[in-house]
């Protein structure tokens, strides 16, 4: 633990990722990021400096729908490949949504697992160290209502948030990546005026130390689910403009995935996103641990 400079949370998007919860420790989802950065970076850089752990919510609705699409769709519907794609992507975007404070709630049983994931990550990297919070496409959203519902619960002195430690109310959270990023898709409900990003986590790390920006958000041209954040509102724009977000085009994919829309889940292991990863993680390195 001691060694430990950078942890890193990795949430997974929508789509079909397993029917049962993972081990907490398990790398599934994103190992093929895992593999290229430990293969890219020296290993002084990363072996036992960083700590990796993963957010795994995909269990939480994949056994309903795919009873549904075995009670009601299997052997009567056609174009079931397309169906099920659409049970297993539209479907997770639709079913969360906040409906209650209950915990049995969608929203509420996913922020739970983000809760555990970063409650194990604390355990194993020490609640000094930077985070790194890396979310792909569905995950983006997911985050970023995390993110802000714990900045809103912490302003307000909410009870719930009290005995939190700073690392799990994101004070020593160094940077945020996004990549497949849809969160605009869900801010059409508002006023442009009244879309409200998060606000810049890390409220712990000195200003000379902060990551500038500190949110990047990579898409693929032909990602027809990943898009730029800058254009979802004013506030948005103000953070691109104060150089706290970037929004970068990125071409990611290989011969038969990088020029339509399957390159949404080829950034992984793909260079052109690994690159600038690990140039983040090597810049949260430098942090040291946060007082």
């Amino acid at each position: 633990m001691s060694d430990t400079r950078v942890a890193i949370a990795v949430i997974h998007g929508m789509g079909s990722q397993g029917e049962t919860p993972q081990d907490p420790d398990a790398i599934s989802f994103s190992a093929g990021l895992y593999r290229a950065l430990r293969g890219y970076m020296a290993p002084a850089e990363w072996d036992g400096r960083v700590a990796w752990r993963e957010i795994f919510w995909a269990d939480i609705l994949q056994c309903r729908q795919d009873k549904y699409v075995e009670e009601g769709l299997e052997g009567e519907a056609r174009w079931l490949w397309a169906r099920e794609f659409v049970m297993h992507r539209l479907a997770d975007a639709a079913s969360y949504r906040k409906v209650s404070d209950n915990p049995t709630d969608i929203y509420q049983r996913i922020h739970g697992r983000v809760e555990d994931a970063l409650d194990n990550l604390e355990t194993v990297a020490g609640g000094t160290t930077p985070l790194l919070v890396f979310a792909h496409s569905l995950g983006g959203h997911i985050m970023s209502n995390y993110i802000y519902d714990m900045q809103k619960a912490v302003a307000l002195g909410a009870p719930w948030v009290q005995g939190r430690s700073g690392f799990q109310r994101f004070e020593t959270m160094a940077g945020f990546l996004t990549f497949g990023c849809n969160i605009p898709v869900f801010t059409f409900a508002y006023p442009r005026d009244q879309v409200r990003p998060i606000k810049r986590p890390g409220t712990r790390i000195p200003a000379d130390k902060r990551l500038t920006p500190w949110w990047e958000n990579f898409n693929d041209k032909d990602d027809v689910l990943g898009m730029p954040l800058g254009q979802a509102g004013p506030q948005y724009e103000a953070m691109i403009n104060a150089g706290e977000l970037r929004d970068a085009w990125i071409n990611v994919g290989n011969l038969f995935s990088s020029w339509n829309p399957a390159s949404h889940n080829e950034y992984w292991d793909h260079r052109n996103f690994y690159r600038p990863a690990a140039e983040m993680i090597r810049k949260a390195l430098l942090i040291g641990p946060v007082s």
